[in-house]
């Protein structure tokens, strides 16, 4: 029997887990940005301390945040369903993703109270079990009912996206923090990382022809415009690959119906 359809167990116990992980997860991080930690939240740290980090998008971009929210709350509703929560490849998303919810208010603590080096480990623990979570759905490759893919495909494609460009960023402002720039002016390594995360954008795109996730994109990369319309090679380099990725996006998604 197909390990995504064999059934083990009520489930419950992890189901409500999985559901108190997101709406804690979700309180925490309210609470940071009235309450922070260190003094200051992540978005005024951003604005203060890592100002000069120039990968990081302009702050209208981390509205993003509301979507991912409203995604896992979806998906934490929805896997309580009898037959989800029973659902052997649920069950293995529910526990990575409680992983993923731990890893994000450890995060949170660590980057208000500027541990930035150590953030990243955080980080990593944010990424890696959603990356896991990501290919156990089979997104983008197994056929899904329209409630799998817009209650569970879609907010993790959505939630990795943004992890994933927070993963680069989150590296760069350690970086910055701890004055190594590899040889490479600030400007220079801003592009050669918007390099790297198109290069990942494709890679996805064209394993998965992901919609939501290459969206994610395409919304980092308009930000990052926004925020250095006075710096042309940034601006010039992120929209590039913004554009390039719609443009693979939408050959894959030509060939497939072909």
């Amino acid at each position: 029997m197909d390990a995504s359809k064999q059934k083990t167990g009520s489930g419950l116990g992890l189901a409500i887990a999985t559901l108190v992980a997101i709406i804690g997860t979700l309180l925490v991080n309210s609470l940071s940005n009235i309450v922070p930690p260190g003094g200051e939240n992540v978005g005024e740290i951003a604005n203060t301390t890592l100002a000069g980090v120039l990968i990081t998008p302009a702050n209208y971009a981390f509205a993003i945040w509301g979507l991912i929210y409203i995604g896992l709350i979806a998906y934490g509703v929805y896997q309580l369903g009898r037959n989800q929560r029973r659902n052997a490849t649920i069950q293995r998303v529910n526990g990575l993703l409680i992983v993923a919810c731990v890893a994000q208010i450890i995060w949170i603590f660590l980057f208000t109270l500027k541990f930035f080096a150590l953030s990243i480990i955080a980080m990593l623990a944010i990424l890696i079990p959603l990356v896991i979570a990501y290919l156990a759905l089979g997104i983008g490759q197994q056929t899904a009912k329209r409630s799998r893919r817009w209650y569970a495909h879609y907010p993790f494609s959505i939630y990795l996206a943004w992890i994933s460009v927070a993963t680069i960023i989150n590296v760069a402002s350690a970086l910055y923090v701890a004055g190594w720039s590899g040889g490479l002016t600030d400007t220079v390594w801003t592009v050669v990382m918007i390099g790297v995360s198109a290069v990942v954008g494709m890679a996805v795109i064209l394993t998965r022809r992901d919609i939501p996730f290459t969206l994610i994109y395409l919304w980092a990369y308009g930000a990052i415009a926004a925020r250095h319309a006075d710096i042309p090679a940034i601006q010039m380099s992120a929209l590039g690959a913004g554009l390039v990725l719609l443009i693979v996006l939408g050959l894959q998604r030509w060939l497939q119906r072909s």
